[in-house]
C-alpha cells in the first residue's frame, strides 16, 4: 500500500477483504462540506450495528466557516478514545491533505479528491494514496447544482465500500436525515451515496470488514453528550428551563426548547445570561427544579444570581459546557478551565455542588443525579461538562427509563408551621414549600438574598450568620458521605496513579492499558464529584509513588492545573503533580504516557 493510484471504475473486481476489529477514519475538509454529516452517519451506523464508537470534531468559530475535521473510531470491542492516529484520511482539499497527512499511521490510506488535491511525492512511500475525482463524479451522479451538497454523501459511499458497511442501514439513516424535506433531496442523496458505493476501489485497495460484535441484550442509543444531558434532565422531571444562546451550550437549549412542551414543560430564551439564571431561580422557587446553562463567559455573568440562590438555598441546575477561554477565547475548542469559577465563582462563602460527567452515557446519569441533589439539599448544582463530550458521539445501552424517570410536580398540601431554614431540622435539609401552600399558623416565610433567620426574615445577628454559614457548608459535607467509594481503574497500589475528570477518562484509561502492557505499573481514578470531593481519596493516593492529574487547562503561576490545585490544597500531598495543556484539542494517549514518564524522571 505504498504507491499513489488514481482510482477508476472497474467491473467484476474481487479485492481482498481483511477482517478488522476497529478502524479510525479522519475526514478533513471545510465546515460547509457536510463532513460532520459523514461522521454522524458512520457513528449512528455503528450504534445500530452493535459496535462501539467514539468521535472527535473541530469546527471553525467564524460564521464564514473554514477548515474542519471529523474523526470517528469504530470497533467491535471497547472504544475509549477517538484514536491517536487514523487508519484512513479522507481529504477534500489540498490544505486538508497537507495539514492532516501526519495524523495517519505509517502505511495508512489517504483517500483524496483528485479534483482538488495534488499528492506530495515525499509521502508516496509512507502512505497508500488513492485518488478519486469526488467533485466531478458527484456532478455526474446528481447534477452540477448539487455537487457541493452531495459530495459528502458520495464520499460516504466510498467509505461504505471500503469497510463493507451495511448499505441497507445506511439508506435508512439517509432517509431519516432528510425526512421532512422535498423528496428530490432524498433521491439526490441516495443517488450520490450509491454512485460512491458502486465506484470500484477493489483493483487498487483492499477492503475491510469488521468482526461481528457480541450480541447485546439491550438496544443501543447513539447520541452526543449535549443530547444525553438534555434527555437526562427530561427523565429527571425538569419541566422548566431558561437560557441564552452560546456555543457549545446552545444544542442543549434547542433540545429543551423542542422537547419540554411535549411533557407539559416550558423553555424560555431570555434577553441575556442574567435574566436566564434569574428566571430559572424563580421557576425553582415556584416548586420545580429548573435548569439554566451556558459556557464560560455566560457563567461569569450568572455568578451574582448564583450567590443569591446559595443564600436563599434554592434548588437549581446550571450546566457549564466549557470551551477555550478567557473572554470569548476559542468558542469551538475544548478546555477544562472553568473548574475554579464553578467551585468558587462569586463573592462571599458560597458553597455549591459541582459534578463532572465522564462520557456521553454519564451525561444522562449525571443530569438525574444533579436534579436529585439540588432537590434534596436545596442547593445549586453545576454540571461541568466540556466541548469534547458535548459534541462527540458515543453508543451506549439504552437505560431502563421506567426506573429512572420521575415526576417532580409540586404538591400544595397544607401544613401547620414552616421554617425553610430550620437549624434543628432532624431529617436532612428542610424543603421550600411552593407559593400558594397554606400554612395554618399564618406565619409565612420570606425568601431573600440577605442573611436571615429560620423563617427567612432578614437579620444582622452575628450568631445567626455564623449558624447559617455553617448550615450551608455542613449540608455539603453530609452530601459527601453519600458518594460511592472512588473506583480505581487497575490495581489499588502501584507506581503511577493518573487522575482525571470530565472528558479525559477515555485517553487516561487507554494510557493505563498501554502502559501496563509495556510493563509499567499504572492505575487511574476519575473524579465525578468535584465539590464536595468524595471521602477516602487520601487513602487511594497513599498507594502510589506518583500522582499525576491530567487536565486541559494551564499549569498556572505555580505549576499546577485547577484540579491539581484543589487536591494539593485539600490533601497537602506533594506527590500530586500536573499534566496540563491548552491547545484546544483532546489528550492523545501517547501525550499522557510521554508526559508521565518525563515527570517520573524529574525531581
Amino acid at each position: 500500500m505504498s504507491e499513489s493510484t488514481e482510482a477508476a471504475p472497474a467491473e467484476g473486481s474481487s479485492s481482498k477483504i481483511s477482517p478488522i476489529t476497529e478502524a479510525v477514519i479522519r475526514i478533513a475538509g471545510n465546515s460547509q462540506d457536510g463532513i460532520q454529516s459523514i461522521g454522524g452517519f458512520l457513528a449512528r451506523l455503528a450504534g445500530r450495528s452493535e459496535q462501539e464508537v467514539m468521535t472527535f470534531m473541530t469546527i471553525p468559530s467564524t460564521i464564514s466557516g473554514g477548515p474542519s475535521i471529523f474523526q470517528v473510531r469504530i470497533g467491535s470491542g471497547e472504544v475509549l478514545t477517538a484514536g491517536d492516529e487514523a487508519d484512513v484520511l479522507l481529504a477534500f482539499y489540498q490544505h486538508s491533505y497537507e495539514k492532516h497527512i501526519d495524523s495517519l499511521k505509517d502505511g495508512g490510506v489517504v483517500l483524496y479528491d483528485s479534483d482538488h488535491v495534488e499528492p506530495n511525492d515525499e509521502w508516496r512511500d509512507q502512505y497508500h494514496h488513492v485518488g478519486v475525482a469526488i467533485t466531478s463524479l458527484t456532478v455526474e451522479a446528481i447534477g452540477g447544482t448539487a455537487r457541493d451538497k452531495g459530495k459528502n454523501i458520495f464520499a460516504l459511499g466510498l467509505i461504505a465500500n471500503t469497510f463493507s458497511l451495511d448499505v441497507d442501514k445506511l439508506e435508512i439513516l439517509i432517509r431519516e436525515r432528510f425526512r421532512g424535506k422535498a423528496e428530490s433531496i432524498t433521491v439526490n442523496a441516495l443517488n450520490a451515496f450509491h454512485a460512491g458505493y458502486q465506484y470500484e476501489l477493489g483493483n487498487v485497495l483492499e477492503t475491510f470488514r469488521f468482526h461481528d460484535s457480541e450480541q447485546r441484550t439491550r438496544d443501543q442509543l447513539v447520541m452526543t453528550g449535549n443530547e444525553a444531558l438534555g434527555y437526562g434532565l427530561l427523565a429527571a422531571g425538569v419541566r422548566f428551563g431558561a437560557g441564552y444562546p452560546i456555543t457549545p451550550w446552545s444544542d442543549i437549549m434547542e433540545l429543551l426548547r423542542r422537547e419540554l412542551p411535549k411533557y407539559g414543560g416550558t423553555f424560555v430564551q431570555c434577553e441575556d445570561e442574567i435574566a436566564s439564571v434569574s428566571t430559572a431561580i424563580g421557576a425553582s422557587y415556584a416548586g420545580r427544579v429548573a435548569v439554566t446553562g451556558s459556557s464560560g463567559p455566560g457563567i461569569s455573568l450568572k455568578t451574582e444570581a448564583l450567590g443569591w440562590a446559595i443564600m436563599a438555598e434554592m434548588p437549581l441546575v446550571i450546566i457549564d459546557v466549557q470551551r477555550g477561554g478567557p473572554s470569548t477565547g476559542m468558542p469551538t475548542n475544548v478546555e477544562q478551565s472553568d473548574l475554579l469559577i464553578a467551585c468558587y465563582g462569586g463573592h462571599g462563602d458560597a458553597p455549591r455542588v459541582v459534578l463532572a460527567p465522564q462520557n456521553v452515557e454519564d451525561c444522562f446519569t449525571t443530569a438525574i443525579e444533579a436534579v436529585n441533589i439540588a432537590r434534596n439539599y436545596n442547593v445549586p448544582v453545576i454540571i461541568l461538562t466540556d466541548q469534547a463530550i458535548a459534541t462527540r458521539i458515543e453508543a451506549f445501552d439504552e437505560p431502563d427509563l421506567k426506573s429512572v424517570c420521575q415526576d417532580l410536580s409540586p404538591t400544595f398540601d397544607a401544613v401547620a408551621e414552616h421554617q425553610p431554614y430550620d437549624l434543628n431540622h432532624q431529617s436532612g435539609t428542610p424543603q421550600h414549600l411552593p407559593p400558594g401552600t397554606r400554612i395554618a399558623s399564618g406565619k409565612y416565610p420570606v425568601v431573600t438574598g440577605l442573611e436571615h433567620d429560620e423563617a427567612g426574615h432578614p437579620t444582622a445577628s452575628p450568631k445567626l450568620h455564623l449558624q447559617m454559614t455553617a448550615k450551608r457548608r455542613n449540608k455539603l459535607r453530609d452530601l459527601a458521605t453519600t458518594f460511592p467509594t472512588q473506583e480505581i481503574y487497575g490495581p489499588p497500589e502501584g507506581h503511577v496513579l493518573l487522575v482525571g475528570w470530565g472528558s479525559t477518562m477515555g485517553p487516561i484509561r487507554e494510557a493505563v492499558d498501554r502502559a501496563r502492557k509495556e510493563g509499567d505499573s499504572f492505575s487511574a481514578i476519575h473524579i465525578r464529584h468535584i465539590s464536595p470531593l468524595p471521602n477516602g481519596l487520601e487513602e487511594v493516593f497513599a498507594g502510589f509513588s506518583h500522582v499525576f492529574v491530567v487536565e486541559m487547562n494551564d499549569e498556572g503561576l505555580y505549576g499546577y492545573g485547577q484540579l491539581a490545585t484543589l487536591l494539593r490544597s485539600r490533601y497537602c500531598d506533594r506527590k500530586i503533580r500536573s499534566i496540563t495543556k491548552t491547545d484546544g484539542l483532546t489528550f492523545k494517549v501517547k501525550e499522557i504516557l510521554s508526559r508521565s514518564r518525563a515527570l517520573i524522571q524529574s525531581p
